[in-house]
């Protein structure tokens, strides 16, 4: 039995320890907004945050959040996340949607500690998340929208 956090709320999960946080979020707690593109950590569809911080997981075993904090898209809230969430779809930012969710967790991380990003912060916080849409300019755009609104 793994115990952690999640989304704020005491979890219990009956997994084995090197289970992917990924499959236990999505296929034994059902939470299915952090999404599986890769599978190796390389495109940040699957980020969540643990004890505050951008994590990829699919490849963090429920080992590693045993006693932590683990946040899905489905737990964030606050004025970053309206902020962010609002320029998202003021900019029209998604098309197939498939990433949003990890470039998403990834944006409110960046301005929940810098609220007067540069293009270049953006890029760095943002680069290991991949958009196969190629929305990069609407994503920046919204990250800068979203970091005015907050001003």
């Amino acid at each position: 039995m793994i115990r952690f956090t999640l989304n704020g709320r005491a979890q219990e999960a009956n997994v084995e320890a090197d289970m992917p946080l990924l499959w236990a979020i999505r296929d034994v707690i059902g939470l299915t907004g952090t999404r599986f593109g890769c599978g190796q950590a390389l495109c940040g569809a699957c980020t969540v945050w643990i004890d505050g911080q951008p994590t990829r997981s699919c490849q963090t075993t429920m080992a590693d959040v045993a006693g932590k904090a683990v946040t899905t898209i489905e737990g964030v809230s606050g004025r970053v996340t309206e902020a962010v969430q609002k320029a998202w779809v003021d900019l029209d930012v998604p098309q197939c949607g498939y990433c949003q969710s990890g470039q998403v967790m990834a944006a409110i991380a960046l301005l929940e500690s810098n609220r007067k990003p540069t293009d270049n912060d953006i890029d760095a916080a943002l680069s290991g998340n991949i958009c196969r849409c190629a929305t990069y300019q609407r994503i920046r755009s919204a990250v800068h929208q979203a970091a005015r609104s907050l001003a």
